[in-house]
């Protein structure tokens, strides 16, 4: 094992404070205009009653000289910010009028010249996201449409006679029906095409009879406004989904289909600046034997669709065009980061062009090579930044960032099969020992290498606690053999990867290894749960969100079709944590939210009551066990509203108390 020091912060930090913490502005996404001179931003930040987070737009300067500009101010927030070709603004937004308290979200203008922003088009079914032409008046936005409407005005009386009967009902017909925390249907997303030099005139249905084909759609449109290319999804064997590209003619709404794999899906398109083809990933199809694998693809139209790069052992995570059309700007996860890559379409050869310890995404390109991207890490928040061609890194100013209560390390570990293992180990101020907290990432398909709002490791370290962060057999950022080492055997490598980091976290010298609690989500709770079936060596285990049975959870999850390709029945019966309940010895604290259709509320309620029945810590006659459930009705697999974060970290820091420190805390008195 190795120890490599990062980096120190200040002793007081708006971690010691959860109202603080949870009033932290927090920024998303970049637009830039056509000629790079202008770049935006969204911030968000805590209402006044602290019940939610409302977004505004920023503007940046891109030169890194003039402090942040705040753009919008409503009382509901705007988001999805993209410019159009002649520097105007146009951004999402949802605007209550005396008439209506809750309008659907609309897309709004803002003029370059200055003045007020003025509605640029109102939809019944709302605006979702919008995309505009480089060099065309010209905007592609996704909305959603009844099947039975004939046309927009038809769209609008259908719903209003659903809200006025207050029919809820929905009549399927194919798969799926849910997804994450929202119910499919009865209206389809629809992508609608303006001509923004008339102000919204004329809107034309691009997408007719789509047919469920542009959920999870994410498309591109050329800069000369001509055409757009999406995701396309389709039907297919055993109630699954196939992703196809598919090129659709912004004048007649034409439909070809343009890159179509018998074994991958396609998605993430990029169009190249001068129209001739696009650039995509692609996610071959899993089987129970062989994990999936991601690529980028390269279309010229007219020719067959390739591969670039295809012996880069890495995942492309996002694609983007340098101006001149000779390179494409890739993210992918490595090694605890995600670095920007240049791959050259030339001859598909890869350069690195960050190496610093963060994660980028939302990289934008500028016509002088510059590129703009948001950046993160365990040390540092998502704030913007400006990377010149000669790879230098500047911070853009923007939301401060917290100092924070320790120091971020990297820790290396050896697994029982020579793998190496690598961790972050996040350590508190001082130089006493402090009890450990196993942190297991979701995914599985992921990595501990971008900031997390939600599972924050420094509101622990603030309380004194040092939390170890590994990526195990299934993580990405390692190569394609670290992903097949645990692939359909979760309960293996994985595992055993774990314990090998915590008994390299347990040897470091700021650690108390007599004191210890193991906690993850989704597929990190799955790891908890397997966790507490196998050994006795934590105090205590936090289980969120978290896979239980899973010959139960297999059929119920919004996509079972993805679920089925990684694991036979009898692969999951040898892989499922509530074989082992009656071993489990450890108190756990499980914790669920009944809108998660990802992981449906019916794991958290098995294992509940299997926990009280036949687990090794049973209640008592009195009803009475050191196991405990935070169930959420409202909430779904993050539990995000504020209110809620602030009680589930309570919660858990109380509970790891009782069991870890042996120090009795009270919950917060709104539980009752």
């Amino acid at each position: 094992m190795c120890y490599q020091q990062g980096m120190t912060a200040a002793n007081s930090s708006p971690f010691h404070d959860l109202d603080e913490y949870l009033a932290l502005p927090r920024v998303s996404g970049l637009a830039l205009s056509p000629d790079g001179g202008r770049l935006v931003t969204t911030v968000a930040e805590l209402n006044d009653k602290r019940t939610e987070y409302v977004t505004a737009i920023w503007e940046l300067d891109p030169a890194g000289e003039q402090p942040a500009r705040r753009l919008t101010r409503g009382a509901k927030g705007e988001s999805t910010p993209a410019f159009t070709a002649d520097g105007d603004l146009l951004f999402v937004a949802v605007r209550p009028t005396p008439d209506d308290d809750k309008p659907p979200a609309a897309l709004w203008r803002l003029p370059a010249a200055g003045g007020e922003a003025a509605a640029a088009l109102t939809l019944a079914g709302g605006v979702e996201a919008v995309r505009t032409a480089r060099d065309a008046d010209v905007a592609v936005v996704r909305s959603s449409l009844l099947p039975s409407a004939r046309d927009l005005d038809d769209d609008r009386r259908l719903r209003d006679l659903r809200k006025d009967n207050k029919i809820t009902a929905i009549l399927h017909t194919g798969y799926p029906i849910r997804y994450w925390d929202s119910d499919l249907g009865p209206a389809e997303p629809h992508l609608l095409g303006m001509d923004l030099a008339d102000d919204g005139a004329d809107v034309r249905d691009l997408t007719a009879a789509p047919g469920g084909a542009l959920r999870e759609s994410d498309f591109d449109v050329s800069a000369d406004g001509r055409f757009a290319v999406t995701t396309w999804q389709r039907p297919a064997p055993g109630a699954s989904r196939h992703s196809v590209l598919m090129r659709i003619d912004l004048d007649t709404g034409d439909r070809t289909v343009l890159v179509e794999e018998p074994d991958a899906d396609v998605w993430g398109p990029a169009i190249a600046p001068d129209g001739s083809g696009v650039v995509y990933i692609r996610e071959t199809f899993s089987t129970p034997q062989i994990a999936p694998r991601m690529t980028l693809g390269y279309l010229r139209f007219g020719e067959e669709p390739m591969v670039l790069a295809d012996g880069w052992d890495r995942w492309p995570a996002s694609a983007a065009w340098l101006r001149d059309g000779s390179a494409v700007i890739v993210t992918a996860d490595q090694d605890g980061r995600r670095p920007v890559f240049r791959v050259d379409l030339a001859d598909g050869a890869v350069t690195q062009l960050t190496f610093d310890d963060h994660c980028y995404t939302d990289v934008l390109t500028a016509p002088d090579g510059v590129l703009f991207a948001l950046r993160s890490s365990y040390a540092a928040p998502p704030h913007p930044v400006r990377v010149d061609p000669d790879g230098t890194v500047a911070e853009l100013p923007c939301a401060p960032l917290p100092s924070l209560p320790g120091t971020l390390t990297h820790l290396e570990a050896t697994a029982g099969d020579g793998t190496r293992v690598r961790s972050w180990l996040v350590l508190p101020d001082g130089d006493g020992e402090a009890p450990l907290l196993l942190w297991i990432h979701g995914g599985p398909l992921s990595s501990w290498n971008v900031w997390s709002w939600r599972w924050n490791p420094w509101l622990l370290a603030a309380r004194g606690y040092a939390v170890l962060l590994p990526d195990p057999g299934l993580s990405t950022g390692y190569g394609q053999q670290f992903i097949e080492r645990g692939w359909g055997a979760w309960g293996g490598a994985p595992f055993t990867d774990l314990m090998a980091a915590t008994d390299a976290a347990c040897a470091h010298p700021r650690v108390d290894a007599s004191r210890t609690a193991a906690m993850g989500g989704s597929f990190g709770g799955y790891m908890a749960n397997w966790v507490a079936g196998h050994t006795d060596r934590f105090d205590a285990i936090v289980t969120h969100a978290s896979l239980w049975a899973l010959d139960q959870f297999g059929a119920t999850t919004d996509s079972s079709y993805y679920w089925l390709r990684e694991m036979t029945r009898e692969m999951a019966q040898a892989n499922s944590p509530h074989h082992h309940v009656h071993e489990i010895r450890t108190p756990m604290l499980v914790i669920h939210g009944d809108k998660d259709y990802r992981v449906p509320i019916g794991e958290a309620l098995r294992l509940w009551y299997e926990l009280l029945t036949h687990s090794a810590l049973p209640a008592d006659d009195q009803g009475r066990s050191p196991h405990q459930f935070l169930y959420f009705p409202s909430e779904n697999h993050w539990v995000l509203t504020p209110q809620h974060a602030k009680l589930w970290y309570q919660v858990v820091t109380a509970f790891l108390a009782r069991h870890v420190l042996e120090e009795d805390v009270e919950v917060p008195e709104t539980l009752g």
